[in-house]
This record gives C-alpha cells, structure tokens and sequence, in this order.
C-alpha cells in the first residue's frame, strides 16, 4: 500500500463524518452506520486486531498511575474555577454521575476513531510529528464552527494521540475523555460552548 493511498483513506473518511455532521444526520441519520462499516473493513484488510488497536487491559495500570493524579487536578481546577464563577450547572447528583457514565461509551469511541483509526493510518504515510497534529487538527475540525472546542479538542487530540502512541490503552483514554467532556459541560456556560454543538447545530445556541 502506498503512502498516498494511506493518507487519502483517512481524508476521505473525514470528508464523510464532516457531511453526516453538517448534512446527512438531518437528511440521512442512519448513514453514520455506513461510514463506521468503512472504517471496520479497513481494520479487517489491515488484519488490525481489537487487542492490538488498544482495546485492551495491556498498560492501564500504567495509565492510570502516571495520568490519574494529573485528570484529578485539571478535574478539580474545573470544579474549582466553576464554583468562583458561579457556572457551575444545577443537576442533582444522581443525574450528573448517571450523565457521566452514558458519556463513558461516547468518549472511547471517539477516541477509538482518534487514534486506532486516524493516528494509525496517518502513522504510515506521515512522519511522528507530523501525523500527530494532522490527526488533533481533524480532531479539532469536526467541531466546527464551536472555536471553544476547536481549541480544547485539538489541545486533546495532541495529548491522547502522544499517550496512546506510547501505551495504546483506549480504556483509558476513553475515560479521561468522558470525565473531562463532562466537567466542561458542568461548569463552563453555554454563553461560551453553545452547549457543546457542532455543525449547523451551533447556530441554535
């Protein structure tokens, strides 16, 4: 396989989310079952195992030991920041934790797409550096036109795609994402992230 033929399989698979984002989940909503089909096909010709993508328990011990000291200290500065300014949304408890456990599954698969997806295919035709930030720049891209999570999700994109080089662990990558998606939608108005929409969505808010 060629270097060109493995970058344009990775655009043309952004081309397509950005369309559902921005057109086909209004017109076609079930098309996203369409494009998810072509990104399985493209693990089963490269013979990428579930195991060897990152689902795995394999290095998250590590993860945690290393990175969960630091997801506690951004978690509580957010905590922190939203109590001084008073933007901290009233939910009951039970409603927050339950929010954050639907979150769970939303935040690995976005990281799954992240990084055993984009990260590797551009991995094989991009140098490190290079493929990293291409990777959090697309990341950043499907967010459009939200600037505030243009700018968190690339900073995002740029730390999980260096974490998951090094311990190719989505579990937790999965989880940091979900925590972190939901403390910024615990304490940061919608004034500044239009309730965390995307696409045509944005405009609403």
């Amino acid at each position: 396989m060629t270097r060109r033929i493995a970058i344009v399989e990775p655009l043309a698979v952004f081309a397509l989310i950005m369309a559902y984002i921005w057109e086909l989940r209004y017109t076609h909503h079930g098309a996203w079952m369409a494009i998810l089909g072509l990104m399985l096909v493209s693990h089963l010709a490269r013979r990428e195992h579930a195991s060897a993508m990152g689902f795995r328990k394999r290095n998250l011990s590590a993860c945690l030991e290393r990175f969960a000291p630091v997801l506690a200290l951004m978690g509580l500065a957010m905590v922190a920041g939203g109590i001084l300014f008073r933007t901290t949304r009233e939910i009951p408890i039970e409603a927050g934790v339950a929010a954050w456990a639907a979150y769970l599954p939303w935040g690995l698969f976005q990281q799954y797409a992240l990084n055993a997806y984009f990260l590797n295919r551009f991995d094989a035709a991009l140098s490190p550096r290079s493929s990293v930030v291409l990777t959090a720049a697309l990341f950043s891209g499907v967010h459009l036109p939200n600037w505030f999570l243009m700018m968190v999700t690339f900073a995002a994109g740029w730390c999980s795609a260096r974490i998951y080089r090094r311990y190719r662990n989505l579990y937790f990558l999965g989880l940091a994402h979900a925590t972190l998606g939901f403390l910024l939608f615990l304490v940061c108005p919608d004034s500044i992230t239009h309730h965390l929409t995307v696409g045509r969505g944005w405009f609403t808010h």
